[in-house]
């Protein structure tokens, strides 16, 4: 089981093409053999949080907390790295802001 802060390697399905391919992803929390993931892509220009190689990415990329999806274990291929408590802080205090403004 992973954990939440884990960058893992997992297969998704693209939302807009029936397209499937490996990519990274963050864990936000596992249960009940699924796991809930942010994606994460090399392409600065969308907006997101910074995950650097300073991070341990193996290039600068940007987590997409507007593309969070829940996937079954299985699909994980393998954990890349864990974030550190200050990165992992960020994104929470990002997906607070989100969720708050719901409630407004």
């Amino acid at each position: 089981m992973h954990k939440p802060g884990d960058i893992v390697l997992t297969t998704i399905q693209f939302t807009d093409t029936y397209e499937v391919k490996k990519r990274p992803a963050l864990v936000l929390w596992s249960e009940f053999d699924n796991t809930v993931v942010a994606g994460i892509t090399s392409n600065k220009e969308m907006k997101g949080i910074a995950l650097t190689k300073k991070d341990g990415a193996i290039k600068d990329s940007v987590i997409k907390l507007n593309y969070i999806f829940t996937i079954a274990d299985s699909l994980i291929i393998k954990k890349l790295f864990s974030l550190n408590a200050n990165k992992r802080k960020e994104i929470h205090k990002e997906m607070l802001n989100k969720i708050s403004s719901f409630s407004s």
